[in-house]
């Protein structure tokens, strides 16, 4: 029979029961008697003994453990790609930065600090800091002149786009400006969701020297990395392909990893492979879009056709690998989970088939068609 704390006014009654089994004489249940005190205030002690078992159960389990718990759960089951143990940390953003300069030969010592200011920062506005690797001299004719640079913060807000305009923290006479070519890699901590996931994962599969699932946890030991697939013999006997995920550091491209990213991920995965492997391969899924189309949408809004894309690519989060068809119905269920959403008809019931193994469905284009206005651009055919 599953335990259930009692209610404090059950705990009453049975330290008041109690008091008249092991006194004699005495009543408890007389009120404001010093025994009736007593006897609450030991209940009411009692009563929070209990609800601490109750969330401490909570705790010793990774599935229902919160934050702080959840990171011991992690040092004990979890070893990372940087040697850590426990929860993945925020990384350092880093790239090339080019600088102009008025005429060549202007000397950019290493260490120079360059701002960024007005970025929000977990929901503050602060400056970025980033520091140059290595000394340069500009070129002449105010040609750029590359330079390594690395943030000083971890952090995904770290990640620039290109050409975006740095400044110089102490101005380099000379210098015209300073402009991002690429500065990525820079990543949060692991959310809790995440590290619960890798937690489960490495408890229920335990590494098997090379198994498939062995390739998943290695990947996901990489910095960024969120999914990951193995596929054995997908490209011959003895070989083993991955694909994987980075859905927070590349939200801007879908999820889908960059040519960088996979040569982490291989590197990695080359040092925890066994020699035995023929061949293995690290690959980036391929691009499938799939379109979402309905007609006679009731209430239609633009919050609704928010909630019904929300809805779509949790559904593909949550669903979508290398490979996997997605159903029309998975389509037409997290549509109709949306709120305010009351009725509709698709389209279009035609399950969305990848084109190989390496194809991974992502959200294309949406059309809704309403019972009121004209925004319904296709009807649907018998």
């Amino acid at each position: 029979m599953p335990w259930s704390t009692p209610p404090l006014r059950r705990v009453r009654e049975v330290v008041r029961d109690n008091i008249r089994a092991n006194l004699p004489g005495a009543d408890a249940l007389v009120p404001n008697s010093v025994l009736r005190v007593l006897a609450d205030v030991t209940a009411g002690v009692c009563h929070l003994t209990l609800q601490f078992v109750d969330w401490l159960a909570l705790q010793l389990i990774p599935d229902t453990a919160e934050h702080e718990w959840l990171d011991r759960h992690g040092f004990i089951w979890l070893v990372n790609a940087d040697g850590s143990t426990g929860r993945k940390l925020a990384t350092l953003a880093s790239g090339t930065v080019n600088f102009i300069g008025e005429f060549g030969g202007v000397v950019v010592p290493r260490g120079t600090r360059l701002t960024v200011g007005g970025i929000s920062i977990v929901g503050t506005v602060g400056t970025l800091e980033y520091e140059t690797l290595r000394e340069i001299r500009t070129h002449s004719g105010q040609l750029p002149s590359p330079v390594e640079v690395r943030a000083l913060d971890p952090g995904a807000f770290g990640n620039l786009p290109r050409d975006f305009s740095l400044s110089l923290a102490t101005p380099i006479p000379g210098i015209v400006s300073a402009r991002a070519v690429s500065v990525t890699g820079g990543t949060d901590d692991e959310t809790d969701d995440e590290l619960r996931h890798r937690v489960l994962h490495r408890i229920r599969m335990p590494p098997q020297g090379g198994a498939q699932h062995d390739y998943v946890q290695w990947a996901l030991a990489v910095p960024g990395v969120t999914r990951a697939w193995a596929s054995p013999l997908e490209m011959g006997m003895g070989t083993v392909t991955v694909r994987f995920m980075m859905d927070s550091l590349r939200a801007n491209n879908d999820g889908f990893p960059l040519p960088g990213d996979i040569t982490a991920v291989r590197e990695y995965l080359d040092k925890m492979r066994p020699v035995a492997v023929k061949d293995f391969f690290v690959e980036a899924p391929i691009k499938q879009p799939i379109n979402f189309q309905t007609w006679k949408l009731r209430k239609a809004t633009p919050e609704v056709y928010a909630a019904i894309e929300a809805n779509l690519r949790k559904m593909l989060l949550e669903k979508a690998a290398p490979g996997q068809t997605i159903w029309a119905v998975w389509k037409s269920q997290a549509a109709m989970e949306a709120p305010e959403v009351e009725h509709f008809e698709m389209v279009d019931w035609t399950d969305d088939v990848m084109q190989s193994p390496g194809h991974m469905a992502v959200l294309g284009n949406l059309i809704f068609g309403s019972m009121e206005g004209p925004t319904r651009t296709t009807v649907k055919s018998e």
